[in-house]
C-alpha cells in the first residue's frame, strides 16, 4: 500500500504594501529578502516605481490606487494572511486606499514604517500624505516603527513652540491611535543607537545598540518587516521588538557596499556564516 506523501506546512504569509527599489536595498525588495530571511511567504502590493541607486533617489511614480487595490484584493481573496506591513504609500490616493483594504481585516496585525524621506533625505511624503496617515492610518496600527525625524514630523503640532520630545511624540502617535510605537535612535547624536518601545502606559522597554559606522540604506524597511515577520510567526509584539532588532543588527553589521553609497543590509547573513563553517570545517577536515 503506498504510503501517501505528507503536504508541506504553508508558511505564515504577510501582505507588504510598499515601493519598488531596484537597488533591492530598501522598499519591497528589503521586505521580500527580510521576510523570506525570516521563514515567511512575502505578498506584495507595489505602492510605487523608484528610479534610485545606493546615493539616493532621482524620482517616484505612484502607482494608481485602482491598480494597487487591485493588487491587494486579488491576492487577499486567495491567500490568508497573517500581518500587514507597510511602507511608502506615493499618494493621498494610495494612502486611503491601503487604509480602506486593511480596515476588512482588523483582526490582522498590521507594522507601518511612515517612509517620510530617503536614507540621503530626498523628501517621499509630504504634508498632505502624513495628514491622511494620522487620520486613516494611525487609528488601524498595531505598532509603528519611525525613526526620530519621523516621529517629530508626524507628530508635530502648530501650537509647539518647541520641539517636541520623543516622549510626547510618542504620547501624541498613541492618542492618534496606534497601539505601539518603536522610535528609533539613529538619526540622533548619542554614543548608541538607542530605540524605545511604548505603549498606552509609557515606555515599555529601551534597547542600546552598537552604533556602526557608515549609512546604511533600507535600515528601516528591514527592522519593520522583520518585526511583522516574528509577529507573523507567533511573537507577541514585544518579543517581536526584541528579535527584530537583533536580525536588523546582525543584517546591519553584515552589510555590504553594492554601489557607490550607502552600505545595503545583509538580510541572509545567517546564510554566508553557515558557508564560510563549512568552508571552514572542509579546510580542517584530516588528510
Amino acid at each position: 500500500m503506498q504510503t501517501a506523501t505528507p503536504t508541506p506546512a504553508t508558511p505564515p504569509q504577510v501582505l507588504v504594501f510598499a515601493a519598488s527599489d531596484p537597488t533591492s536595498g530598501a522598499g519591497i525588495q528589503a521586505d521580500i529578502l527580510t521576510l523570506a530571511s525570516l521563514g515567511c511567504h512575502p505578498l506584495t502590493a507595489v505602492t510605487a516605481l523608484t528610479v534610485q541607486d545606493t546615493t539616493g533617489v532621482q524620482s517616484l511614480l505612484p502607482t494608481t490606487a485602482e491598480l494597487l487595490e487591485q493588487q491587494a484584493r486579488t491576492v487577499l481573496e486567495d491567500m490568508p494572511v497573517v500581518a500587514f506591513k507597510i511602507g511608502l504609500l506615493g499618494s493621498v490616493e494610495n494612502v486611503l486606499a491601503v487604509a480602506e483594504i486593511v480596515s476588512d481585516y482588523p483582526e490582522i496585525p498590521l507594522v507601518f514604517d511612515p517612509v517620510l524621506a530617503s536614507g540621503r533625505g530626498d523628501n517621499l511624503s509630504g504634508e498632505e500624505i502624513i495628514a491622511a496617515m494620522r487620520e486613516m492610518l494611525l487609528p488601524q496600527t498595531t505598532i509603528i516603527t519611525p525613526n526620530a525625524p519621523e516621529a517629530r514630523r508626524l507628530a508635530e503640532s502648530d501650537e509647539d513652540e518647541n520641539e517636541p520630545s520623543l516622549d510626547v511624540c510618542a504620547e501624541r502617535l498613541i492618542e492618534m491611535g496606534a497601539q505601539y510605537v518603536l522610535i528609533t535612535g539613529t538619526h540622533e547624536n548619542t554614543p548608541e543607537v538607542v530605540n524605545t518601545l511604548y505603549g498606552a502606559s509609557g515606555v515599555i522597554r529601551h534597547d542600546r545598540w552598537e552604533r556602526l559606522p557608515g549609512s546604511y540604506h533600507g535600515s528601516g524597511c528591514t527592522l519593520a518587516s522583520a518585526i511583522a515577520g516574528c509577529i507573523a510567526g507567533g511573537a507577541s509584539v514585544e518579543e517581536a521588538v526584541r528579535d527584530a532588532q537583533d536580525f536588523t543588527w546582525q543584517s546591519l553589521k553584515n552589510g555590504f557596499r553594492g554601489g557607490m553609497g550607502q552600505f545595503i543590509p545583509d538580510r541572509m547573513f545567517w546564510a554566508r556564516d553557515d558557508e564560510a563553517d563549512a568552508d571552514k570545517g572542509k579546510g580542517d577536515e584530516p588528510a
